[in-house]
């Protein structure tokens, strides 16, 4: 092998060397050296596997493992060195055994392709990767939950379209942002069981002519259960999608709750108000407040969507088995974990410290988003609903032409617009009796918040997420 091949672990059917203009395409160690416990955890589990089926002896597989163990102890110490010549993770590893053992070293690949090796390395990476990102959601719901509880005695505006709709309470608001990311961390519990599958023992393509125990093995690295498909096992990154997929909801969740935090922070709303440690200035205009923590969590949605359409083209036209092509799930599905894990704290910090602003919103409470609650008063009264609405959307004109509130309108106007108004009517325009009439389950009162509170709470695990 050249010097242009140094590092690579084939070589033995090529006379010449690589061309150099191929070498750093072939690269991928800048990438996958992320994998590097990984593919040591699982090294040491297949030297295991090969003494137990007596593959290799027993002694050399336990002074492989344990010069793996050295590996490991190295790396973490001193780092990948920058100047390493191997083309990826797997030769860098083997190479600094063969440190450690000797010759020995060129027995642990024995039975195994870089194939199933490194889709086991991803699935163990996956693993982990997402009890973290399950962590940092639960940080963030947590700060929901807090900023709900600060929100419970505030009715605020609730918008459709960003019109003024109906009077919601403020912590009712805050818990339409738990929800989605709920959803959201159940989702990365179903994809954390989709990675669980040890590809290990599927060779390159057609499985390994030696007798491991696979599930002895899947066992041994934490795996629920074991492919069933060699040819499928070494080319599934079904669950690599299904992360992205998630990642980039909870990034659309995320940029969601983030808007929001960007308009009602506006001098316009101000309905909360942002504090100095997730906020920016101008470096022109002295007086700005700028919500930066917002405007860049919504901003990084573009990237987790970007790797989500990157890997769902790359599988698009892939034939059976193992491609290259491949090599690229790797720096989509890493941009998108760090961009998550970037993300996520700084929106929890931010939802932390923010501060609804009660007499900001009060102001902003207009006679009309009790306009529904005058459409029920008639309902009650007997009067058919498209009956009331009609007579509702009078009054409404009839105010805007006056220019005044709806409530201010005369006991005459309410009785031209419908003879099913009395005097009570006026009892309508009472923003807290609105919500407080909306009791069912998912409601606005403050028995229905405060249920759903509740069943949040008891939704977040007591840990950080992480087995």
């Amino acid at each position: 092998m050249t010097t242009s091949d140094k590092g690579a672990l084939w070589g033995g059917r090529f006379e010449g060397s690589m061309d150099p203009t191929m070498v750093p395409l072939n690269l991928s160690l800048d990438i996958d050296h992320r994998l590097w416990r990984e593919d040591v955890q699982g090294s040491i589990a297949w030297a295991r596997a090969l003494g137990e089926a007596a593959v290799i002896p027993e002694e050399a597989a336990a002074e492989i493992a344990d010069g793996l163990g050295r590996v490991r102890q190295r790396l973490e110490s001193e780092g990948i060195p920058s100047d390493a010549p191997d083309e990826d993770i797997h030769a860098l590893i083997e190479r600094l055994l063969g440190e450690e053992v000797g010759v020995l070293a060129k027995r642990l690949h024995t039975g195994r392709s870089r194939n199933d090796q490194v889709a086991t390395d991803l699935r163990l990476w996956g693993m982990k990767a997402t009890g973290l990102l399950e962590a940092d959601l639960a940080g963030v719901q947590r700060a929901l939950l807090d900023l709900a509880d600060r929100g419970m005695e505030i009715v605020m505006p609730g918008y459709t379209h960003l019109q003024q709709g109906q009077p919601i309470r403020a912590a009712h608001w805050a818990m339409s942002h738990f929800w989605p990311l709920e959803r959201d961390r159940v989702r990365l519990g179903r994809v954390k069981a989709a990675a669980g599958v040890l590809p290990l023992g599927s060779g390159a393509v057609a499985g390994c002519p030696f007798p491991i125990d696979r599930r002895a093995l899947a066992a041994d690295l934490g795996f629920h259960s074991i492919s069933e498909n060699s040819l499928d096992a070494v080319s599934d990154r079904d669950w690599v999608v299904e992360l992205l997929s998630a990642a980039v909801l909870v990034g659309l969740h995320t940029s969601r709750l983030a808007e929001d935090l960007v308009l009602f922070s506006t001098k316009e709303f101000g309905f909360l108000r942002l504090s100095d440690g997730f906020s920016t200035g101008s470096s022109l205009m002295p007086q700005k407040r700028n919500p930066d923590v917002a405007e860049l969590a919504r901003g990084r949605t573009g990237r987790l969507v970007g790797s989500l359409t990157s890997v769902l083209t790359i599988l698009k036209g892939l034939p059976t088995g193992y491609n290259r092509d491949l090599q690229e799930d790797k720096a989509a599905i890493f941009q998108a974990f760090d961009s998550l894990r970037l993300v996520l704290p700084a929106v929890a910090g931010a939802v932390a410290t923010a501060e609804f602003q009660p007499g900001r919103i009060h102001d902003a409470l207009a006679g009309e988003l009790l306009a529904t609650d005058l459409a029920d008063y008639l309902v009650r009264r007997g009067v058919p609903f498209r009956d009331a609405h009609e007579a509702i959307g009078h009054l409404v004109r009839r105010a805007e032409e006056r220019g005044c509130a709806i409530e201010d309108l005369s006991d005459a106007d309410f009785e031209r617009a419908s003879d099913g108004f009395d005097t009570d009517v006026r009892d309508v325009f009472d923003m807290t009796a609105s919500v407080e009439a909306r009791d069912l389950p998912g409601g606005t009162s403050r028995r229905a918040v405060e249920e759903q509170m509740i069943a949040a709470r008891a939704a977040l695990p007591d840990g950080d997420g992480i087995d």
